[in-house]
């Protein structure tokens, strides 16, 4: 499918941040001894070609997205010596404080760290002067809050809500398996490509509970920067008491988000803080899925015993130069039905308790995730 004509413009020369050898600091020791901003990209095919920090050799196309609290822009561009699309994340360094410029640091090193196709990978980073420049992969759908903006305000269907968590989950079980904690699982660090492959972003926040060799049962750091991020933050991490939290933190997250997208709407998100924080330490069992945690939306979500549900989108990025597919099938209904096994894998991932909650490698084996796979790309 073609994605995009570009017509682009060129910038100026570069200080490469790539050592002449390959680090061999583990995920782990890097997260304990914070060491310096450099690192080779991974060994892949695309990557091998796009290596360069010559920065005429990339054309900036437009810009797509502003990210890290809006201190970064996002832009489509062209690596010109291969013809391949790229992402290009620019952050001007001297706006960052240092724990943004920590977090910044860590999503960079750790995205080179981490080897599995559901994680964000990071090709190529250098510098212009102050400005830092991240080359990754060229994601065509964006990242699934866009599509829920442009296409879905009221929400996708659950065979597009299965095939997006499903990929997403994948990467987070890689990173609970290696120890890790996201903390930041949510629609819009979940980006979809061309071709349906589905990562998962938004390291800055992540977590290590090694420490020193040894694998900690819970972890009691709040995150920093949380504040956008805490309608989707488990109970146990806003508590931040003395039992601390573990991977099953990421759980809770995966339900809201589950929520988040099947609505079109983020639970909690028009709530007061203090009386969302309520809502999830002291409040009584609730529904993410009904009207009074969006507030001012329509919860337009009713049970269905039959499990049947209706259309499935298709979208790419908006922007000058794009081709879409048919509008014709870009539309949610208005009226929309979720299945019981849709409405199990939310109470599931929601459990107040989180020993309660499944882990990330049990929840790919849940019957939502069984059902029949349609292809939406």
């Amino acid at each position: 499918m073609s994605l995009l004509d570009c017509f682009c413009t060129s910038r100026t020369q570069v200080e490469s941040l790539r050592p002449e050898k390959q680090s061999e600091t583990s995920i782990h020791q890097y997260l304990v001894d914070e060491p310096t901003l450099s690192w080779s990209p991974p060994s892949t095919r695309a990557s091998e070609a796009i290596r360069s920090t010559n920065v005429s050799h990339y054309e900036l196309q437009v810009e797509i997205g502003r990210g890290f609290d809006n201190l970064t822009s996002v832009h489509l561009a062209r690596h010109t010596p291969t013809g391949t699309l790229v992402t290009i994340k620019i952050t001007n360094l001297e706006n960052c404080t240092e724990e943004r410029l920590k977090a910044l640091q860590k999503a960079v090193v750790l995205s080179h760290f981490f080897r599995h196709h559901n994680i964000t990978t990071y090709w190529t980073v250098f510098t212009v002067g102050n400005w830092l420049w991240v080359i990754s992969p060229f994601m065509a759908y964006g990242s699934a809050s866009q599509l829920l903006r442009t296409y879905f305000p009221e929400g996708m269907s659950e065979p597009l809500i299965r095939n997006i968590l499903f990929g997403a989950v994948q990467g987070l079980n890689y990173l609970h398996q290696n120890g890790c904690i996201h903390r930041s699982f949510k629609a819009s660090h979940i980006l979809i490509s061309g071709d349906g492959l589905v990562t998962l972003s938004g390291l800055s926040h992540l977590h290590s509970l090694i420490k020193h060799g040894q694998r900690h049962r819970a972890v009691f750091d709040f995150p920093q920067f949380s504040t956008s991020v805490q309608p989707w933050l488990s109970p146990e991490l806003l508590r931040q008491d003395l039992h601390g939290y573990n991977v099953k933190s990421d759980i809770y997250s995966v339900g809201i988000t589950a929520c988040e997208l099947a609505s079109g709407q983020i639970p909690f998100q028009d709530m007061h803080r203090t009386q969302m924080l309520l809502q999830k330490l002291k409040g009584p069992p609730y529904n993410p899925l009904d009207i009074s945690i969006f507030l001012q939306s329509d919860s337009r979500m009713k049970n269905s015993r039959s499990g049947i549900d209706s259309g499935i989108g298709e979208s790419v990025l908006v922007s000058s130069g794009t081709h879409t597919v048919n509008s014709e099938r870009l539309h949610t209904p208005s009226s929309k039905t979720f299945s019981p096994a849709f409405l199990s894998l939310v109470q599931l991932c929601l459990q107040q308790d989180p020993e309660k909650r499944p882990s990330a490698r049990s929840l790919l084996s849940h019957v939502f995730f069984k059902q029949p796979y349609f292809e939406f790309l």
